[in-house]
């Protein structure tokens, strides 16, 4: 295969500014944590930019370097960050209240932490109903709203001197909203915003700020947010990369790896019942049943993609799958995710699986953060635009092109991945056919 052109890609000068609505169990333990590593205080377990390797030309080449040795990545050392929250906890504050980190860590890290305030929020109760604080912006309208954000960010960067800039929405969910008119085209969504129309949704907001902005924006929510035309065609226009929705971590994360292996070795599934238990502020937002069909639409698709009854009715047509979220105080962040699997094999045997997944939310999703900042960031660099759907690997309902149904299988969305790297970098993409090797 001949190698692919190369792609220009502008170097990582200068400071990242990492712009994260929401500071709460993810962002501060996202913070601490990358803190943490800066100061040789633990690893970052579980991120493909700092740990993972990647194959390049034939497995007889024997050439795998780190990602972040093949591609220029932003080092955490230039990372700057700034924050948006209905609450004024600074970083270290709102990390011991989420009670995700040890004590001893957490104090190792607070000068750092307790630097970063967070900014007054966009909030509009409608949206968010569970949770209440007083760290909001009072505005006249949507609009101005926007532009007080973007005035928020012109000024962080201004101040901590960066170069670059990213988004990422890692605030709470939202109830549940379908695309309205307002929502059509950009033009459209414009006029909403100066007559604050009510399907215009906070998340929204921030991302038309960063999107006029040129700053990437990434989804960590199910929300609606950028996935709507309107959105799209400004990131388009403005020459953007955004993604998203919805972080994969505990509960979905499983599935996207069981559910491919049952697929292949074409073993049925009859039922598929999951529920949580969790205790963390997530958790105080999705008792709220507005929030919870948001989450729930994100979490029911992604075994319909994966099993394709419609190409399988035998297998996967009569499958019934359920998916339930408890707020339950005492778990705190450490989240227990319960499956009950009913699968058939030959003749129509059943067997059963059973998981129970006690993880920890934020310590899954943290790093799931870093590496779609430092990624964004790099497609920004190399002229990318518009949707990113390389960067599936990383959401429950991945954004696609439209019309297109989106890949949930996690092994084919880490083979896209890196192939885009590869191709990024215009090395051969590698398709794991390995007849050359018995020619």
């Amino acid at each position: 295969m001949s190698k692919q052109p190369n792609i220009q890609i502008h170097p990582a000068s200068g400071r990242l500014g990492v712009l994260i609505p929401g500071m709460g169990a993810v962002t501060s333990t996202f913070i601490a944590g990358v803190e943490a590593v800066k100061q040789g205080l633990g690893e970052p377990i579980g991120s493909l930019t700092q740990l993972a390797t990647i194959r390049l030309g034939k497995r007889t080449e024997r050439r795998t370097p780190k990602i972040k040795d093949f591609v220029p990545l932003t080092p955490l050392e230039c990372l700057s960050f700034g924050t948006w929250d209905i609450y004024e906890d600074n970083a270290y504050e709102a990390a011991s209240r989420a009670r995700v980190l040890d004590t001893a860590l957490l104090e190792s890290v607070k000068e750092p932490l307790a630097a970063i305030r967070p900014m007054k929020a966009v909030f509009d109760q409608e949206y968010v109903r569970r949770i209440h604080g007083p760290n909001v912006k009072s505005t006249g309208n949507k609009m101005q709203a926007a532009e007080e954000l973007m005035a928020d960010i012109q000024e962080f960067k201004a101040r901590n001197g960066c170069s670059r800039l990213v988004m990422i929405w890692c605030g709470s969910t939202e109830v549940f909203h379908k695309p309205a008119a307002v929502h059509q085209n950009l033009a459209a969504f414009e006029e909403g915003l100066r007559k604050n129309d009510p399907d215009i949704a906070p998340s929204q907001i921030y991302a038309y700020a960063a999107l006029k902005l040129r700053v990437p924006f990434a989804n960590g929510a199910p929300n609606l947010t950028t996935d709507t035309p309107a959105l799209l065609e400004l990131a388009r226009n403005n020459e953007v990369p955004i993604c998203g929705k919805d972080f994969k971590t505990g509960q979905t994360f499983m599935k996207t790896l069981l559910a491919p292996g049952f697929k292949s070795r074409m073993l049925g599934v009859r039922g598929w019942f999951s529920t949580n238990i969790l205790g963390n502020r997530d958790g105080e937002v999705l008792d709220d049943p507005g929030s919870f069909k948001t989450k729930e639409e994100t979490k029911l698709s992604v075994l319909e993609q994966i099993l394709q009854p419609d190409l399988y009715p035998e297998l996967y047509k009569e499958l019934y799958h359920a998916v339930r979220i408890n707020y339950y105080p005492p778990r705190g962040d450490a989240k227990e995710g319960w499956d009950n699997i009913d699968i058939f094999g030959w003749l129509g045997y059943p067997m059963q699986i059973k998981i129970d997944f006690l993880c920890r939310d934020s310590i899954l999703a943290a790093p799931l953060v870093l590496d779609l900042v430092l990624f964004l960031d790099l497609a920004q660099r190399a002229g990318m635009k518009g949707v990113q759907e390389w960067l599936s690997f990383y959401f429950k309902g991945p954004m696609t092109a439209p019309g297109l149904y989106p890949e949930h299988d996690i092994f084919i969305q880490l083979m896209k991945l890196k192939n885009t790297l590869r191709w990024m970098q215009g090395e051969d993409l590698i398709t794991h056919l390995g007849l050359e090797y018995y020619d």
